[in-house]
């Protein structure tokens, strides 16, 4: 559609113009951003949402097999204990008893002292 003004027109032109190479200019400014962003989270080392869940899964079957187990030993004891010639019941060691305290490191003595 042109007008009667050719100056209006020229300026139609122009700013058309500016629009495209504005919307261009974005485009780019967000690949370069995307990129960075890429750069970036790939040197923090994250685990991706499909590990994360196939760990998740892991750790709720071991969860359940776990209480599976723990409810059989409960059930197991009182039939272990009333039979004839059991060994009497000892408190079972937790990891923090059973470790043994680490050993002291050995200060050497101050300089001029024997």
């Amino acid at each position: 559609m042109q007008t009667q003004n050719k100056l209006l027109d020229d300026l139609a032109r122009v700013a058309s113009g500016a629009i495209g190479v504005a919307a261009g200019m974005r485009e780019e400014v967000e690949a370069r951003l995307r990129d960075q962003f890429e750069r970036v989270l790939a040197r923090m080392d994250l685990v991706s949402r499909e590990e994360f869940e196939a760990v998740k899964a892991m750790a709720v079957k071991a969860r359940e097999e776990q209480e599976v187990l723990s409810e059989r030993l409960a059930a197991l004891e009182p039939i272990l204990e009333s039979a004839p010639g059991a060994a009497p019941k000892t408190a079972p060691k937790t990891a923090a008893k059973a470790k043994k305290p680490a050993a002291k490191a050995r200060r050497k003595p101050a300089a001029g002292t024997a």
